[in-house]
């Protein structure tokens, strides 16, 4: 027998059946009869239609027929037996096979097949026109192959997925007449079908077919294999659905699920920004260039209207861009706008930016926006300013707020516009299809997306544009949220450096170094604080404390108690009495708010903090200290051996308890003062005072070439990358003034001696070579000397210090302070400390426990010191 009778033979097998169709709706309703189906079952169009399959059942396939439903939603079909039951009452055995009608893939319609399985129903048979007849008007694509493969039976509703009438495909494979589909793929599972026997429901392909060659299409295909009457392979038979509107649909939902994972994740604006176009490449877009605005970069409110410069040009800064074309590129790109919109903030935070917050021009963009030559958009990566005209597609979404979409960019748009575009292919590939979609959020336009697509892929269509509308608003959120972040934290930065100092002061007392270390890494902000204060004579005042909290509120109660600090040590009082005083400043606002003062106060009172205040005299080396609720400052003599200072704990401010003690010891040359809040320590839960002095000890006995590397040594040493608290350490060397200068003499309560004291003053001036300064220097030793002798006891002290200022004191036993009077013109005297006040930088009184000094500074810079 030759090939073609072989083939004759094949299809003549199919030319009987007993085969009745109907159609079922989500319920499980008949809604349509045919009259195959009446010739099975004996029931009329007017009796079936309407009617539920289970009461065409007996009753136990009818108990089972919703599990039956529910597997073919779940797996797209089901076939088996059923016992159906006649119109005349008798049942008879149907092999049903059910598969969905509906070719958007939705569960809205069922085709059902039923055939006889005791044989041919009696008095009648089925064609193969029959057969054709009752597939051909179906919606499902249907077809059989042979054992090769080949088509030898298709409906016309499979044309319309590609490949041509039925007539064409005869004796052809699936390769030969859809090239477009993965057929190596769908083959292998029609072998594996031939071999096992068992059907496959399901399975599903996305690709290109011819009849829509840029359209991605989604098929659902099921497969069964035929047997002849001994068993023996016949082919395969196998149905097609398309299901691209729910694959569609999937991809979709997909894309948006991966924005909400991926976009905002970071409270950084380019990286929202670059987030976003991450997320739509390739999936959605070839290319995807993420425009803002200036204003939004920097944190700030974006203006009510688009402003145009004089040229008619609007100017935006690329925040993020992704191309399928530039591979490895992309995430150097991502890392290039972060670098660059940090450092943006940066200068903007310091007042060094430029005043429109857009950098240079000289970087990554033209002046002019124009861009590369050639139209790849080299020169407009990630970071760069990029130029529009005020007609171009952008600048109008910027205006109206709505999208904007050409399927290919065509010369109008183009001009002045495509080269700021990011690369979508090769070069001379052709105009890609765009969509510009404005980033709104809250109302106000932060900015522009675009996206395209190159040439032979689906152009974008109205669901696109609703698509990149819900994609863009969620990025827009996370935009506006880090914009909002920005600004707060910019404003928190700038808050918390003016309220810490940015340079400590120079003076010869100590050589000083800190560090700050605030526990919340996102805002930068603590409650820690030090300072250095200098003071008359000289001296310094070092300073270290913290309030309950962190954050801005933390900085601001801060910010008021070094205030308070400051204005306190300005009185020249001794360490317990700042405190005392301190103390009351803070308890005050809870009393008058008729709250009890505690520790256990809003973050925004100072309730509860800690100081400590250390004054140390360079001229004999004494330090005198007091604390507050906070950890005893640590000493590193000069030989590298680490001491604490067994200084009398006094307790938080305001929260009430004993007055406050000082100690004072004696500090070598050399000597290190390391005092810190007790964040340097802290680990969680566990806290143990011997252990973590031993651990602070460890790390104090460590060397570096500087100080301020020595202080940052003992932190990173103690501290987490993440700490529990804020932390500050501050850390001061002792020098001392060589004796050479400092000058003092013992005067008598004697008029006289004031002339004395003149003459000797003058004297050392001109040893150190500061004889310009003797004049207003005599006048102010007599001054102070006079007044000494005539209002004060006990002995008089004069002393000479000459560090960066020329400083006078007068030390006498008297408990009073002067004060600087405005005499008449007829008054004879009380001129005495005016004079004073107008030849020299400053001056004051310090109360000593046995009197007072009176003491004048006079610059030295004017002398080129």
């Amino acid at each position: 027998m030759g090939t073609q009778d072989q083939d004759d033979g094949a299809r003549r097998r199919f030319d009987v059946a007993d085969a009745a169709p109907l159609l079922l709706d989500a319920r499980g309703v008949v809604t349509s009869w045919t009259r195959d189906a009446e010739r099975l079952l004996g029931y009329g169009a007017a009796e079936a239609v309407g009617r539920d399959l289970a009461g065409l059942l007996t009753h136990g396939d009818a108990v089972r027929l919703p599990d039956v439903l529910g597997r073919c939603r779940r797996e797209g079909g089901w076939s088996g037996l059923l016992s159906a039951v006649r119109g005349d009452g008798h049942p008879v055995p149907v092999m049903a096979r059910i598969t969905s009608a509906d070719e958007s893939g939705g569960p809205a319609r069922w085709l059902v097949v039923l055939l006889n399985a005791m044989g041919d129903a009696p008095g009648w048979s089925m064609s193969r026109s029959t057969l054709e007849q009752m597939v051909g008007d179906s919606p499902i694509g249907i077809a059989v192959v042979d054992t090769e493969l080949r088509f030898v039976w298709s409906n016309d509703a499979l044309a319309r997925f590609g490949g041509g009438p039925p007539e064409s495909r005869l004796g052809l494979r699936l390769a030969d007449v859809q090239p477009g589909l993965d057929a190596e793929a769908i083959e292998a599972v029609m072998r594996q079908v031939l071999e096992s026997g068992e059907t496959v429901v399901g399975y599903e392909h996305v690709g290109r077919v011819r009849a829509a060659p840029h359209r991605e299409t989604a098929h659902m295909l099921s497969f069964t294999r035929l047997d002849d009457d001994h068993g023996h392979p016949m082919g395969v038979y196998y149905t097609v659905v398309d299901i691209t509107d729910r694959h569609r649909a999937r991809q979709r939902l997909g894309l948006l699920d991966r924005a909400g994972r991926r976009i905002g994740r970071s409270l950084d604006i380019a990286r929202t920004a670059q987030e976003l176009a991450d997320v739509a490449v390739p999936e959605f877009a070839d290319a995807v260039a993420v425009d803002l605005l200036a204003a939004v970069l920097r944190g700030a409110e974006p203006a009510a209207g688009q402003v145009e410069a004089p040229d008619g040009t609007v100017t935006l800064r690329r925040a993020g861009q992704r191309s399928s074309t530039e591979g490895a590129d992309a995430a150097e790109g991502a890392g290039a706008v972060d670098a660059a919109d940090a450092a943006e903030r940066a200068r903007a935070v310091e007042g060094t930016g430029s005043a429109d917050g857009t950098g240079s021009t000289d970087g990554a963009g033209s002046a002019d926006g124009t861009g590369a030559a050639d139209g790849t958009g080299a020169a407009h990566g990630a970071g760069a300013v990029v130029v529009y005209r005020a007609d171009s597609p952008p600048v109008r979404c910027l205006a109206s707020g709505r999208p904007w979409r050409t399927e290919r960019l065509g010369p109008p748009e183009e001009a002045g516009w495509s080269p700021v575009l990011p690369a979508v292919g090769a070069q001379g590939s052709g105009a890609p299809s765009v969509l510009v979609v404005p980033v709104r959020a809250r109302g106000t336009t932060l900015g522009v997306t675009t996206f395209l697509r190159r040439r032979g892929k689906e152009p974008f269509d109205a669901d696109d544009v609703a698509l990149a509308e819900d994609l863009v608003s969620r990025a827009a959120v996370c935009v506006d949220n880090a914009r909002r972040y920005t600004r707060e934290r910019d404003a928190a930065l700038v808050l918390q450096r003016n309220l810490l100092p940015q340079r400590l002061p120079e003076q010869d007392a100590v050589e000083v170094a800190a560090c700050y270390r605030p526990a919340d890494e996102l805002t930068g902000l603590g409650g820690d604080w030090y300072d250095l204060i200098p003071l008359s004579g000289a001296r310094v005042a070092l300073v270290v404390g913290e309030v309950p909290g962190h954050g801005i509120d933390a900085a601001a109660a801060m910010g008021r108690v070094r205030t308070a600090v400051r204005t306190l040590a300005a009185l020249d009082l001794r360490p317990e009495e700042v405190l005392a005083h301190l103390d009351d400043l803070v308890a005050r606002p809870a009393r008058e708010e008729g709250c009890e003062p505690g520790p256990g106060m809003d973050g925004t009172q100072a309730v509860g903090s800690g100081c400590v205040y250390v004054v140390y005299d360079p001229v004999d080396g004494r330090c005198a200290m007091a604390v507050a609720g906070h950890p005893a400052p640590a000493v590193v003599l000069p030989d590298g051996s680490v001491t604490f200072v067994e200084l009398p704990q006094g307790p938080a401010l305001g929260a009430g308890g004993p007055p406050f003690e000082s100690a004072e010891l004696l500090l070598p040359e050399g000597s290190t003062l390391a005092l810190h809040t007790d964040g340097l320590l802290a680990r969680g839960e566990q806290w143990a005072l011997d252990t973590d002095r031993d651990r602070l000890r460890r790390a104090l006995q460590g060397q570096a070439s500087s100080l301020d590397l020595r202080c940052r040594t003992v932190v990173d040493a103690l501290v987490p990358d993440r700490p529990h608290d804020d932390v500050a350490l501050l850390m001061a060397r002792t020098r001392r003034l060589s004796a050479d200068r400092v000058a003092q003499w013992e005067l008598p309560a004697d008029p006289a001696a004031v002339a004395e004291a003149r003459k000797a003053a003058s004297r050392r001036l001109a040893e150190w070579g500061l004889a310009e300064l003797s004049f207003t220097t005599e006048l102010v030793v007599s001054e102070l000397v006079t007044n000494a002798i005539r209002y004060a006891d006990g002995p008089i002290r004069l002393r000479l210090i000459r560090e960066r200022t020329l400083v006078c004191e007068v030390h006498d036993g008297g408990s009073t302070a002067p004060h600087l009077r405005h005499p008449r013109t007829t008054d004879e005297g009380g001129r005495g400390l005016l004079l004073v006040s107008q030849v020299t930088r400053r001056w004051g009184t310090r109360f000593v426990p046995d009197g007072k000094i009176i003491w004048a500074e006079q610059s030295l810079t004017d002398l080129g010191e």
